[in-house]
Parts: C-alpha cells; structure tokens; sequence
C-alpha cells in the first residue's frame, strides 16, 4: 500500500555531455516527471507506487529496475511488448536553456488504457499525483482524467504538473486546453512563471494565481529556479528564497522540488484545508533545499538527496539573495 501514487509517464533521459576531447556522449538516466515525484517521495520515507506504461525492452526493464531500486510500488507499471519506452534527448539550446528532443512515436506512456489501470492502488493511497503529458495523446487521455476523476470521487488529495513540452503538442492551443481540462480536479499544482503565464493566460503574477485559486485550487506552488518559490493559497502568498549551491544540471530540480513538499504534506498528517500558511512555508522551505541539491549532481533520480542532506542544508546553508 503506498501512501502517494504518481500516473504517467516514465521514460529514458539521454542526458548530453561533453567529453574532454570536445565530442558529444549521451548519459542514459532514468526519466519522466511522474515517476522522479514518486520516487523523490520514496527516498523521503513516504510510501509511493507508479502507474504506467513502459515497452517491454531493455529500456523498459531498466526503468522498473529503477523503480524497485528506490523503493517505488510497481504493481501499477505496465510492460506493453506492443509499444517502445519513450526516449527523450536532452542538451542545450543557443540561449543555455535546456531543450528536449522527443522520440514518441507509438511510445509506451501515451498508450495507457483506463481498464489497464489497478484502480485499487488509487483506493488505499492518500495523494495521486499526475502530469499534463499524459494528455497530449489517446488514450492515455482519457486514463489519466478517469484515474483522477476516480481518485477526486474517493476523496484522495489530486496534485497536478502542468509540464510544458511544446514539442509534444500539434499547438499551442490545444495545450492550454488540455492542461486547463483537468484544473476543477487539482487541490495541489505546480507550475513555472511560464507554465503559469501560458496556463492562465495572464502576465501578470497576482491575477494569475487568483484565477487559479478561483477553480478550485487550494495551494499553488510556483518555482522560480535560483531564486526560490512562491507559495499561495487562499491563506496568503509567500516567496520563499532558495539555497546558494554549486549547480551542475537543473534537471529534475522541480520534480525533487514538488516530491518533497507533497512527501511533506503526507508526513503533516493533516488535511489540505487544515494546513496554515508556517505549514506551507516549512514545507516549501524543505522542498527547496531539496531542489538544489539535486542541481549539484547530473541526472534527475540519481541526483535526489537524502532527508538528512536537506535538513543539513537547512540547518547550515546560506540563503541566496
């Protein structure tokens, strides 16, 4: 039984590298925001279990050994021998940024089917946690939304990633529809200053987290990179600088990030409604040491840091200004 279940994707990180002599190598890392929430979760000491589907290939076996490495529940995880695992390549972009390159064709994720989920997984957790990629195609559509809706009726906590790939979508617009669809079912989401732009459609912070409070949303998570996070609620809004580290690859930090402040929810014990603001500020306060140290390392999972790491971060790390 596991206390937070994450559905989605999971999938191979091709992570680029430059070698010494100037030559390009890629890193095959564990991937797919679901899953690194799940299992960030699990290195935390909170119970979590995955439901998804991968190909039955080596990488495949490869991402469920991961899984069970770092104490995830696999009885939800799905090995279709009909479909690929999805690969994404992941390097940099003229501007630094990192950019993502998408091999999905047919891939494994996007055809999960509603009836292939273990809906029981659902009924004995507390928190399901889900992603926007899994609505960029059918069916796993219409799996992902039935599981939420499902978990909704039963009374677990729904947290949600509103993820942007632009390259995953046919438009733009189609995206902020699908990822709009599901916001009357989220009580937990987490977004990027863009995601949150895109996903309002407002420039503006404070209209923006209202109209997102206005759907039914109870706290807001917005990570902002180095410079830390916002926390909002209809309690109040806080920002929250973040810790000063050595950063060597960034990816995977917001799903460290959100993995730890929903294990920390879980651990409070409480429900959504009875969590104060000092609540929601310890919780992002640990989220955030918890992002930056797995921007010291490269790779997302292998990256993640012990619960001791991040209270001694806490403890004694300076505040970025």
């Amino acid at each position: 039984m596991a206390d937070i279940i994450s559905i989605g994707e999971m999938l191979i990180d091709f992570t680029e590298n430059t070698l010494e002599n100037g030559e390009i190598s890629y890193k095959r890392n564990a991937g797919g925001a679901p899953a690194n929430v799940a299992v960030m979760a699990s290195k935390l000491g909170v119970s979590s279990g995955f439901i998804g589907k991968v190909g039955k290939d080596m990488f495949g076996q490869y991402l469920k050994q991961v899984l069970v490495d770092n104490g995830v529940e696999t009885n939800g995880l799905i090995l279709d021998n009909k479909y690929s695992t999805t690969l994404a390549f992941v390097g940099k972009n003229e501007d630094g940024d990192r950019d993502f390159v998408f091999y999905r064709q047919n891939g494994a994720d996007a055809n999960l089917n509603y009836k292939e989920i273990r809906l029981k997984l659902i009924d004995q957790c507390k928190l399901v946690h889900f992603g926007s990629l899994m609505l960029t195609n059918e069916p796993s559509k219409s799996a992902a939304i039935g599981a939420v809706e499902y978990a909704k009726e039963h009374g677990k906590i729904i947290s949600y990633d509103p993820n942007w790939r632009e390259r995953l979508w046919e438009s733009k617009a189609e995206a902020v529809r699908a990822m709009q669809s599901v916001l009357g079912l989220v009580d937990i989401i987490k977004v990027s200053e863009d995601e949150l732009q895109i996903i309002t459609d407002l420039g503006n912070m404070i209209p923006a987290i209202a109209k997102l409070l206005n759907t039914g949303i109870k706290i807001i998570c917005i990570t902002q990179g180095a410079k830390g996070c916002i926390i909002a609620s209809k309690k109040g809004i806080e920002t929250l600088r973040t810790f000063k580290v050595d950063t060597i690859d960034t990816l995977g930090a917001g799903d460290s990030f959100f993995g730890a402040f929903l294990a920390q929810i879980v651990k409070s014990g409480k429900t959504i409604d009875e969590l104060e603001m000092s609540d929601l500020k310890a919780f992002a306060t640990y989220a955030n040491a918890c992002g930056s140290l797995s921007s010291t390392k490269q790779g997302a999972i292998p990256a993640m840091p012990t619960d001791e790491e991040i209270k001694t971060l806490i403890a004694n790390g300076k505040i970025l200004q």
